[in-house]
């Protein structure tokens, strides 16, 4: 009884040490949400406070400043894409590369880690050269296929280890009852696989949708900016609109906010599924 107790205590202080440090990673979303209803002048003069009014027309303003329907038609289409592309593209080669265990697979897979290491930054003018000479510049497209490529070595090293957890046995059996390497892969692989899809999905939105470096490198056209590009041109050298920016920055992340909502059952029942089967 006394061993009872005391574990109850223990886990009454965990819990609470834990509900601290989550209140202390939500502070600067308190910042972003009570600022982003504040006049311009209150959000100098006391940004830690309450708003004494709330200002809604904030986030028409911002709405409105940042052209926000067609800088998210842009984000989404360059998110959607350079998902769909990257996940089928990284799990094909990674199964490849695990089931056909051979020198020259393990070397490029060595490539694929060695780019891993490489700085964004020692690219970049090498960058715009190229796409400016192939033509992928100012293009959207052009710039989903730049996020193919700095995505994939993250994204094929994480399916690699994945796949190796995978029974060579039941592929041997859907191989004996006639389906191929696509069928084999799409029926037996991909959903045994789910976890690791939805987890690759999440970390590419996260560097995707909130990118601002590669954007404002390929992209010229106003009307296709982005959004952490169109929010950023509120910072001018003088002058920061943060009456318009905070509302701005609230409406960018509101989208990933509702898409990790959406993705939570789906992680949860994908790893339950995943552990069951083992």
């Amino acid at each position: 009884m006394e061993q009872e107790s005391r574990y109850r205590i223990q886990t009454l202080i965990l819990e609470i040490l834990l509900v601290l440090v989550g209140l202390l990673f939500l502070v600067p979303f308190y910042f972003l949400l009570s600022n982003s209803l504040k006049t311009f002048g209150e959000i100098l003069s006391d940004s830690a406070s309450l708003p004494s009014s709330i200002q809604w027309a904030n986030y028409k303003a911002g709405w409105e400043a940042i052209n926000f329907p067609s800088a998210f038609k842009n984000s989404l289409i360059i998110t959607i894409a350079s998902n769909l592309l990257l996940v089928l593209f990284s799990s094909m080669t990674a199964y490849q590369m695990v089931r056909r265990d051979s020198l020259y697979n393990r070397l490029l897979f060595g490539v694929f880690v060695a780019a891993m290491v490489i700085p964004f930054q020692s690219i970049m003018l090498p960058l715009m050269d190229v796409t400016s000479r192939t033509g992928f510049s100012d293009s959207l497209w052009g710039l989903v296929i730049c996020y193919i490529g700095f995505g994939a070595p993250l994204s094929v090293f994480l399916f690699h280890g994945s796949m190796k957890s995978i029974p060579l046995e039941i592929e041997q059996a859907a191989r004996v009852d006639g389906s191929g390497t696509y069928g084999v892969f799409f029926r037996i692989v991909y959903p045994m696989m789910r976890p690791m899809f939805v987890t690759v999905i999440i970390l590419n939105t996260l560097w995707i949708w909130n990118d601002y470096l590669l954007p404002s490198l390929v992209l010229t056209s106003e009307s296709l900016q982005t959004i952490p590009i169109a929010t950023y041109m509120l910072f001018g050298q003088y002058t920061k609109q943060w009456d318009l920016a905070l509302p701005a920055l609230v409406l960018g992340i509101a989208p990933v906010i509702v898409f990790f909502l959406a993705m939570q059952k789906y992680i949860v029942s994908g790893i339950a599924a995943g552990a069951v089967k083992g």
